[in-house]
């Protein structure tokens, strides 16, 4: 059942928004059920959702035909999710409400080692590490839909060449397919946040198992942006280039200038490299 005014404004009465926890509930269960939609449940056993906070999102995940894993940290807001959800119809949809931190838990262990999705109002301030997690659990994340921070959203979509091309933005399109779904304005939340939020989608590519040593790949892409402005050659100096290797092209480069494919083709050369 979809949240009325009147449900909101109790929800904020017994669950107060916490500033040391990065809270900001999203009022407009419109923008929540598109949010709720932007996964395809045909396809994902298990849904995962962080931070569910006065359950404005929930409410649209409980309906969905598969498994719904909430992680919250919240005690106020585990005491009003558990008796919001606790009747039998509840229940029945396969809901469960896990008191644990999201970035701490063995995600396999709830799901059984089966896919899932993961989905959210992402805390700005742990929100690139909800991605990051996501990465590290690749091979069963086949979705993952939420709301960032706008900055920090189009970050992750942006293309190679320009200057908020980064980390994330690499590591997310090596995997996945990503795409800027929405922006949401600070007035739709309690408190407004400072800033617009962006709401992303990310699905994971049909050959996501990269032509390259995977972990070789997230070193030299992280050391690479460590120093953004120098170039390739300079950047990357702690793998010991070869003089060989130095006089390649590609090592005339800054990192934002290489697409997440070049950058594969980089870690395949210093692998051969070092051999």
């Amino acid at each position: 059942m979809a949240y009325s005014n009147r449900d909101f404004n109790q929800n904020q009465n017994r669950v107060k928004p916490k500033k040391f926890l990065g809270q900001h509930f999203l009022k407009d269960e419109n923008i929540a059920k598109n949010i709720a939609d932007a996964l395809d449940y045909t396809s994902i056993d298990v849904v995962i959702e962080v931070g569910p906070g006065t359950g404005v999102l929930t409410q649209f995940l409980i309906d969905k035909d598969s498994k719904l894993i909430a992680f919250e940290v919240d005690r106020e807001s585990i005491a009003f999710l558990n008796e919001k959800y606790e009747d039998p119809i509840s229940k029945s949809k396969s809901f469960q409400l896990v008191e644990k931190d999201f970035l701490k838990a063995d995600l396999l262990k709830h799901t059984e080692h089966k896919n899932f999705g993961i989905i959210g109002n992402f805390p700005y301030n742990i929100s690139s590490q909800i991605l990051f997690k996501a990465l590290e659990y690749r091979a069963h994340v086949t979705q993952f839909a939420g709301m960032f921070q706008k900055e920090v959203a189009k970050r992750i979509c942006e293309s190679p060449g320009s200057k908020t091309y980064g980390i994330l933005s690499v590591l997310s399109q090596a995997f996945y397919e990503v795409e800027y779904l929405f922006t949401v304005k600070p007035s739709n939340f309690n408190p407004p946040p400072k800033v617009d939020s962006g709401v992303i989608r990310l699905k994971r590519r049909e050959n996501y198992q990269l032509d390259c040593d995977e972990r070789l790949f997230f070193k030299v892409v992280k050391t690479a942006f460590q120093q953004r402005r120098k170039t390739l050659r300079n950047s990357l100096k702690t793998f010991n280039l070869s003089d060989n290797l130095k006089s390649d092209l590609i090592f005339a480069k800054r990192p934002e200038q290489l697409s997440y494919i070049e950058f594969i083709e980089l870690t395949q050369k210093l692998a051969q490299d070092a051999v």
